[in-house]
């Protein structure tokens, strides 16, 4: 009796085991795909000048969401909104130099939620921001974090030999000396550079060869799910690309800057000049509007990167789909922010506006999303993790960190849909914090004192039906406008102080 009990047991747990290592394996994959200061300037967002056939691809074969933005516009922190799924407003980390488990020690972040669930996840390249006193969180990953980097040039005449500012940042060699950045006594960069060398010659192809053979490898394991986070540096500067993607555009035909000054009766402070750029030579520091030549040149070198970048997402989804992986993988690109090609006379990233806002994001799910789709439908940046959590048939995510997003899913499989009629950023600057509400027709951003001195909380509306280049703050003209849009920011909680 004892022996048949005992194989009853040994049958029910093989039973069991079975059953349990089938769930894990019909689970799909997940290849998230984080692209540095990527702006929806693409062929499948309706650039026309824009060479990005690879991107335009895994459009034509997922869901393409044309009104997704960050929730704010700068690496970290909107790194950190992803993978927490929570609002830099929730966690009071607006800024670099803050790990979030100094916060929130026991977060669960959106690889780890996987992990918890037991899939395989790793991450190479950029994925969290390391650098600027920022590092990878290592309970995230299966396995050490393939590191590669941001900041890179191969002519010496780039950097004279020497350690350049920005790469002391992204290396976390020196921050800052009583609040003054200490490496601006270093050497700037040169801000693009375009040798006739092979593309891994630069992190991003580097970064895909790696992608390709963890996927050969991680395909020999087909009882363990994975979730690969795949972090491209480009089109982030310097434009360090090979000289063949240049080569791709005629500079003459390339779209200049239409409006360079800052919006009639905006905040004085909202006018943001220098700063990262200030880090790169030949830009001139301290002056507003750069000559037609510099301003081509950058343009030039932002298209290049993209494109550059592009053939190396292309060379990881040509191998996914190679080991028919493809079919039960579902696959995420996003942006983590946009970026100011010389509008306003503002380059880079770091401000409310629209460009530095909105951003690509593109999910193809097998057996969900219609090829060739998209919807209109607001998204955010922390929508992402719930809604990868319901398509791999994991429960709702709750924590411990707050859980701002919301499930996108009923949209991918109908992108009619409407879960939300706008989306919710931030961005602090000149003292203040921003709070932006962006509805269809307008973005209504409150700006308010970060400390009790007195000051008043400044408002602006941008109409973008009739100003779609944000030339005039309306906000004085249309009251019943800023009053409707600020009912629905009282909605959120109160936003916390920066850390």
């Amino acid at each position: 009796m004892k022996f048949r009990l005992s194989i009853s047991l040994v049958l029910a747990c093989l039973l069991t085991q079975a059953v349990f290592s089938q769930n894990r394996s019909s689970r799909p994959n997940i290849l998230f795909i984080l692209v540095d200061d990527l702006k929806p300037n693409l062929g499948v967002y309706g650039d026309t000048i824009a060479q990005s056939p690879n991107i335009d691809k895994l459009a034509g074969e997922g869901m393409v969401f044309e009104q997704a933005y960050c929730n704010q516009a700068v690496c970290g922190p909107s790194r950190y909104n992803i993978m927490l799924s929570s609002r830099s407003t929730s966690t009071g980390l607006y800024t670099f130099g803050t790990e979030f488990r100094d916060i929130i020690p026991d977060a669960v972040t959106l690889p780890q939620y996987f992990k918890n669930a037991g899939y395989h996840t790793e991450s190479m390249g950029k994925v969290y921001h390391s650098g600027h006193g920022n590092t990878n969180d290592e309970a995230s990953w299966s396995i050490p974090h393939f590191k590669e980097k941001v900041i890179e040039y191969v002519d010496p005449e780039s950097t004279g030999r020497q350690l350049t500012r920005e790469e002391a940042f992204f290396e976390n060699t020196r921050m800052y000396i009583e609040d003054t950045p200490a490496n601006h006594e270093l050497p700037r960069g040169a801000a693009w550079e375009a040798p006739d060398v092979l593309d891994d010659a630069y992190a991003d192809g580097r970064v895909a060869n790696h992608a390709i053979n963890r996927l050969r490898k991680l395909k020999n394991k087909p009882d363990q799910p994975f979730f690969m986070a795949v972090g491209f540096a480009r089109p982030h500067l310097p434009f360090s690309v090979p000289k063949k993607y240049w080569d791709l555009y005629d500079p003459e035909h390339l779209p200049m800057p239409e409006y360079e000054k800052a919006p009639q009766g905006s905040p004085g402070f909202t006018a943001k000049r220098d700063h990262e750029m200030a880090n790169y030579f030949p830009v001139p520091v301290g002056q507003d509007v750069y000559d037609d030549d510099l301003k081509r040149k950058l343009i030039h070198g932002y298209y290049a990167s993209i494109s550059y970048m592009d053939t190396q997402l292309g060379r990881v989804m040509d191998e996914l789909k190679r080991l028919g992986l493809d079919k039960n993988t579902i696959v995420v690109l996003w942006g983590d922010h946009g970026w100011h090609l010389g509008d306003h006379a503002i380059w880079t990233k770091h401000t409310n506006f629209e460009q530095a806002n909105r951003i690509p994001l593109i999910f193809k799910v097998p057996g969900v999303t219609k090829p060739g789709s998209s919807t209109k439908q607001f998204a955010e940046s922390v929508d992402v993790y719930p809604t990868l959590a319901t398509l791999a048939g994991l429960d709702k995510p709750t924590g411990p960190q707050p859980i701002d997003g919301i499930d996108l899913s009923p949209v991918l499989k109908n992108g009619s849909r409407e879960i939300k009629d706008h989306a919710y950023h931030t961005f602090p600057m000149g003292g203040y914090l921003g709070e932006a509400i962006r509805t269809d027709r307008y973005r209504m951003i409150r700006w308010t004192p970060v400390r009790n001195n007195g000051k008043e909380v400044l408002y602006e509306l941008y109409d973008y039906d009739n100003d779609p280049g944000e030339t005039k703050n309306i906000a004085s003209e249309k009251p019943d406008v800023v009053a409707e849009l600020t009912e629905i920011l009282e909605k959120y909680p109160e936003a916390k102080k920066r850390i």
